[in-house]
């Protein structure tokens, strides 16, 4: 059984993957548990999203909207790469998902069906922790590199908290009954890759890539293009070089034995 982590557990697993953070005031305490009457979780996954907005983290950490209270996730991730903790509890963020994509991200599956409500459904609110990455959603909005890197290293966290596999990262198109279709957009790079588009199965590849390392490790860089070193000199230009050298030196000498 996979209980939820501590406050504390939760904040010191993400600085130990290199993941700047920042406490929502109140986010300790803050969590929907009452919708269950009992403690969130246990948890067997992490499912991503994006804001679908702007200057979302009001809204995820405290506001809510119409018909959903917050927490809307358990951490936002703002396009600097910074992740706010917004809950340690139950948070409304998966809704309801279907059995048989649940199920794959469970078992670890190398595939992940898509999600059919006739298999029947599971409460993903109890089941799952939620990140919500800033993004309009709108396809061209593109995450940048420091904010995909920091993605990648909060579900890398979890998963070596837990022992899981990346393939107990999803995404919430790839479970939820409703039809979502996040995340999605333009990732700007990652590591020495650039520009793609994210999809959940290249998230689970760079998570796993993660997971092979320490958890202080980063990724490779692009490196600078190389420098083409300036060409040789000919003969006959190093020659001139030196002519020109000892006419000026000449009229340098016949200059001084005038004065």
């Amino acid at each position: 059984m996979a209980n939820s982590l501590s406050p504390d557990r939760l904040v010191a697993i993400l600085k130990a993957e290199g993941v700047k953070i920042s406490e929502y005031p109140g986010w300790r305490t803050r969590e929907r548990d009452d919708e269950t009457g009992k403690p969130f979780g246990p948890v067997h996954m992490v499912l991503n999203h994006h804001t679908a907005g702007t200057d979302s983290l009001a809204t995820v950490a405290k506001n809510g909207v119409a018909g959903l209270p917050a927490p809307l996730a358990h951490i936002h991730l703002a396009k600097s790469g910074l992740a706010t903790l917004c809950s340690s509890g139950r948070a409304n963020h998966a809704g309801v998902m279907a059995k048989n994509a649940y199920t794959s991200f469970l078992n670890e599956s190398s595939t992940h069906p898509a999600p059919s409500k006739a298999s029947g459904t599971v409460d993903g609110n109890d089941l799952a922790y939620g990140i919500e990455t800033e993004n309009r959603g709108n396809g061209t909005d593109v995450y940048p590199r420091a904010q995909y890197d920091a993605w990648v290293r909060i579900n890398a966290a979890f998963c070596r908290e837990y022992g899981w596999s990346s393939e107990s990262c999803g995404d919430h198109k790839e479970t939820s009954v409703e039809g979502k279709i996040d995340p999605k957009g333009p990732v700007e790079g990652y590591g020495t890759r650039g520009r793609f588009s994210y999809t959940g199965k290249q998230l689970r590849a760079d998570v796993a890539e993660r997971l092979k390392h320490p958890a202080s490790w980063s990724p490779g860089k692009t490196p600078a293009p190389p420098t083409t070193p300036a060409p040789k000199p000919t003969t006959e230009q190093r020659l001139s070089a030196l002519e020109k050298t000892v006419t000026e030196q000449g009229k340098r000498l016949a200059a001084l034995e005038q004065k």
